[in-house]
């Protein structure tokens, strides 16, 4: 069975720090206590966010929360080696899944989270040069000293997937998903995650609708628009409804940091949209009918 322990709504916390608002530490505290009064226990990271200063802002901001570590899942995720201030000896930005690098990466992560294990440890894009018995040996030593609960991947290619879980179990692909973003639908991303009890998770889940102003944003929104008072949701609720109703599962990744926004997505997972409404949805995005 897919594990439900993470929140169905997750809070991404790539720019709570450096590359976003630069969060204070009791900035911080307040966002990891609305996430939770909202019903969102999950936090997901990566290592390179802030330019590998992120997690560490987070872990410092928990240590000081009073929030009990059972009540929260974190994720986090490794293997870009990313050019940046703290890690200027990089010459190209390149990917590294040697055995070593991953464990030594999990470890790091779990010393500047101030926390004992990473609920979920992600690959975080795939490398042309991975070996999955080697990525499987990492995992195996972080599972087998406690210090990752469960193993998956990002931004992977059902055939991609298939090659790492040969040798590990895969229990989560995050890949970016959204209604102006839904190939995975398509491809056979999201078939492969149901029949294989693989967890979605979906990074930028609201798209370019608010990002663009465009003919297909235009249509989107005028549909949204005609939907809300029926629902009486907001039109980001109604995005995230969209993506909720899939059969795979999905876990949408929010990257917002303000409050009302955050207790927004919290109220989508209640919204259970009609049939016909899901499909006007998808027809405005696509401007045209489905085959």
């Amino acid at each position: 069975m897919i594990n439900n322990k993470y929140s169905k709504v997750i809070a991404g916390a790539m720019t709570w720090g450096k590359w976003g608002a630069q969060f204070s530490k009791k900035e911080i505290i307040d966002r990891m206590h609305c996430c939770l009064e909202n019903g969102i226990t999950t936090f997901d990271h990566a290592d390179i966010y802030g330019d590998y200063t992120t997690e560490a802002d987070f872990g410092n901001a928990f240590a000081e929360s009073g929030i009990a570590r059972d009540n929260i899942t974190l994720i986090s995720k490794c293997g870009i080696q990313y050019i940046g201030e703290t890690r200027n000896y990089n010459r190209v930005k390149h990917y590294n899944y040697s055995k070593d690098y991953i464990i030594w990466s999990a470890e790091e992560s779990l010393k500047h989270l101030k926390t004992d294990y990473l609920d979920l440890l992600l690959l975080h894009r795939p490398s042309p040069l991975m070996h999955p018995e080697t990525i499987a040996e990492a995992v195996s030593v972080l599972k087998t000293q406690g210090k990752i609960r469960d193993f998956g991947v990002s931004n992977f290619t059902p055939s991609q997937t298939d090659l790492v879980s040969q040798f590990a179990e895969v229990s989560v692909n995050q890949i970016e998903f959204s209604l102006t973003q839904h190939t995975a639908m398509h491809n056979g991303t999201l078939d492969h995650m149901l029949l294989n009890n693989c967890r979605p998770m979906a990074w930028s889940p609201l798209g370019t609708v608010f990002k663009e102003d465009t003919e297909q944003t235009r249509r989107i929104h005028k549909q949204l628009g005609a939907l809300m008072d029926k629902y009486n949701a907001t039109e980001d609720q109604l995005l995230l409804a969209w993506i909720l109703k899939h059969p795979a599962g999905i876990h949408p990744v929010i990257g917002t940091t303000n409050k009302e926004r955050i207790s927004n997505a919290s109220k989508a997972e209640a919204i259970d949209l009609d049939l016909e409404d899901w499909f006007l949805i998808l027809v405005a995005c696509q401007g045209h009918k489905v085959p």
